[in-house]
């Protein structure tokens, strides 16, 4: 039988047992700067006492090269490209969201990207995926979707899609997708993004 949980706050760690549960959690999985300052601040004091061990903790962390938001950025580049086949637009935006810095990010994606073809990468998505070509009105905006929703642009949605001879009247929707490039890639299919090292435990 188990044992009810207790409601008792459990106590603020000091700057030593801070640094070693920072290590335990790097050890679980990488993690960005701001992703680890977020994990640390439930574990201190709140106010400037809090956040001054928290600043001597990341910096001890970065000194040592636990901590470094290029190596995450360029890991993480690297592998939804690779495994994923995701395109840079998603990369960037769950870079973002993972609170690395916008130049870090560029530095990263341009870096991974710059010899890669869009449409390559996109049709490798597509085959990743096992997804052929759309019978009907409503298979062709399901993909149309996907291929927002992994990142890539509207010309090279609509350059395969011409490929794969679909009615110019089915074709026009495509003016509704420069609208989804903000899309909120978190809400896609649950079956668009395999878990990794880089994911919330």
């Amino acid at each position: 039988m188990p044992f009810p949980r207790s409601n008792k706050p459990r106590p603020n760690l000091d700057e030593p047992a801070l640094y070693d549960y920072a290590l335990a959690s790097l050890g679980r999985r990488m993690r960005t700067v701001s992703e680890l300052q977020r994990l640390l601040r439930a574990k201190v004091e709140p106010g400037e006492h809090g956040q001054a061990i928290i600043d001597r903790t990341l910096a001890r962390l970065r000194e040592y090269r636990f901590l470094d938001d290029q190596a995450f950025a360029d890991n993480y580049t690297q592998l939804r490209q690779q495994n994923e086949k995701h395109g840079a637009r998603r990369v960037r935006q769950d870079l973002a969201i993972k609170g690395v810095p916008a130049d870090v990010i560029t530095q990263a994606v341009e870096a991974r990207y710059a010899e890669v073809s869009e449409e390559t990468l996109a049709r490798e998505h597509l085959e990743r995926k096992r997804i052929r070509k759309p019978e009907n009105e409503k298979e062709t905006a399901r993909i149309m979707r996907r291929l927002v929703t992994a990142g890539f642009s509207p010309t090279v949605i609509y350059k395969i899609l011409r490929q794969w001879s679909i009615p110019d009247e089915t074709l026009a929707a495509l003016d509704n997708l420069d609208n989804l490039d903000n899309l909120e890639t978190h809400e896609a299919d649950p079956a668009e993004h395999t878990p990794s090292e880089y994911d919330s435990d």
